[in-house]
């Protein structure tokens, strides 16, 4: 088991997602551990922030006593709306979404395969409840994928994976990979490593990871 301390938080892995995000970038956020990546994208940086439940245009996430129980993502969480921002109805979010107008995609996930292709719907439990949402029309959708998730599940299997075990979402869809461990990129040649955690070796990442890795 790798040592604890020799990984990102989730606070830290989401400011190095908020990091890759380009100027300009039209951005969905995913339900769970994605919508931290709103809280660091830095104020000087125009990005405008998707919701498929229909909003444009989302800032970070209000103070306690500021939230609004009408103004929420469609993780029914409350946010923020920037001066600008647009409610519309979620046919023309999910047009946005399956027309390539979104540049990137934050997504969580069960499994991701060295080849890119995502599984984070269902896990084909008997007593597990699908939860797809608009995640299939993002992972075609969006120019870009990036996943974030812990790098093992609580019982330490991998969650990078050569071949995924569970329902897809989409096929060779990812395109870079951020976990509590590492940044992976999925390349032609296969995973890339861009990053680790400090103190992280190369040969301890490898051994949490269920796929091989290039350094």
């Amino acid at each position: 088991m790798t040592d604890s301390n020799k990984r990102f938080t989730r606070d830290q892995i989401a400011a190095r997602v908020a990091q890759d995000i380009p100027e300009g970038a039209y951005v969905n956020l995913g339900i769970g551990l994605p919508t931290k990546v709103a809280n660091y994208l830095p104020a000087e940086r125009e990005v405008f922030l998707h919701s498929e439940n229909g909003l444009l245009g989302m800032g970070p996430a209000p103070a306690p006593e500021d939230e609004d129980e009408d103004l929420i993502n469609a993780g029914k969480q409350p946010v923020t709306l920037l001066t600008g921002g647009a409610y519309f109805h979620h046919a023309d979010s999910f047009a946005m979404m399956r027309g390539g107008h979104l540049d990137v995609c934050v997504l969580g996930a069960f499994q991701v395969s060295e080849h890119g292709d995502l599984a984070n719907w269902h896990t084909g439990a008997p007593d597990a409840i699908p939860a797809v949402g608009g995640a299939m029309d993002l992972a075609i959708g969006a120019k870009q994928v990036f996943v974030m998730m812990d790098h093992v599940t609580k019982t330490g299997d991998s969650k990078i994976v050569e071949a995924c075990t569970y329902p897809l979402t989409g096929v060779a869809c990812v395109n870079r990979i951020y976990t509590d461990m590492a940044v992976l990129d999925v390349t032609p040649k296969g995973l890339t490593v861009l990053e680790m955690a400090p103190g992280l070796t190369f040969e301890e990442l490898q051994a949490a990871t269920g796929a091989t890795l290039l350094p």
